[in-house]
């Protein structure tokens, strides 16, 4: 570039001015991609929590309301490493382990009973979950909002109805079309026009009446009449997905 320049007779103070500018530029891009790839440390499941399969051949009757839960919500003990503990405070919910490279970096319980705060959750920033499982031979990478709707299909969750800058990131590097699924909800009506400004596909499928989302679909119909609806209406071009939002989410008070 420097050679170019000259040829066409630009001083060397001036390139040097350039070149100096353009340091400056590579040093903060360098520095906004290092704010957002995350890392995630090593974090512990609560006390004396185990794998489900652990228990089975002596179930404790705190167990089987868990086990019944997961049952009604289509879900089975090979679908994912599903963990429990007896502890008090914790021997009423299903605890869901958040998993990156093998290591475990979070968790969520979720509540079974009448508990006030149905998840307790340790999380941190830009983590996506179940991403370790998105094997390669995969035209695409199925984004959820929350872990059952993932689990249900052995998609991804971003964990909420925003997703943030880090998420995008992890999931990019996949280096496939990225689908999103939203609840069918006001929060999920906000995450449509998020998920397209990163260039992700969104999916709103014909569902039937009263599904909410992924996991609704999945006990209602089977995981592969759900998986098809979701691909069958997977949309990349933002206004034909913005005219349907209009008409899938107009139901929503």
């Amino acid at each position: 570039m420097r050679k170019f320049l000259r040829w066409l007779n630009i001083s060397d103070e001036n390139i040097a001015k350039l070149s100096l500018e353009a340091l400056k530029t590579t040093e903060q891009e360098s520095k906004e991609l290092r704010s957002i790839i995350p890392s995630f440390s090593d974090r512990a499941l609560p006390l004396d929590a185990e794998p489900i399969v652990n228990f089975l051949d002596d179930i404790p009757e705190k167990l089987i309301p868990v086990i019944e839960y997961m049952s009604a919500r289509g879900l089975y003990l090979e679908d994912y490493p599903f963990y429990w503990t007896p502890r008090t405070g914790f021997n009423n919910r299903l605890i869901i382990p958040f998993l990156y490279q093998e290591k475990i970096v979070g968790y969520t319980a979720r509540s079974v009973g009448a508990d006030k705060s149905k998840y307790l959750s340790e999380q941190q920033p830009g983590y996506v979950f179940n991403l370790d499982r998105q094997s390669q031979d995969r035209a695409f990478v199925i984004v959820c909002e929350g872990p059952f709707d993932a689990i249900s299909i052995d998609g991804c969750a971003i964990l909420g109805a925003e997703v943030t800058d880090s998420q995008d990131w992890l999931l990019k590097q996949l280096h496939r079309e990225i689908v999103f699924v939203p609840d069918r909800d006001r929060e999920g009506a906000k995450s449509v026009e998020r998920v397209l400004e990163y260039g992700w596909s969104v999916s709103m499928p014909e569902w039937p009446p009263g599904v909410k989302d992924v996991n609704d679909a999945v006990v209602k119909l089977g995981r592969v009449a759900a998986l098809w609806l979701i691909v069958q209406a997977k949309e990349s071009y933002a206004l034909k997905v913005r005219l349907r939002a209009m008409n899938w989410f107009k139901e929503i008070k």
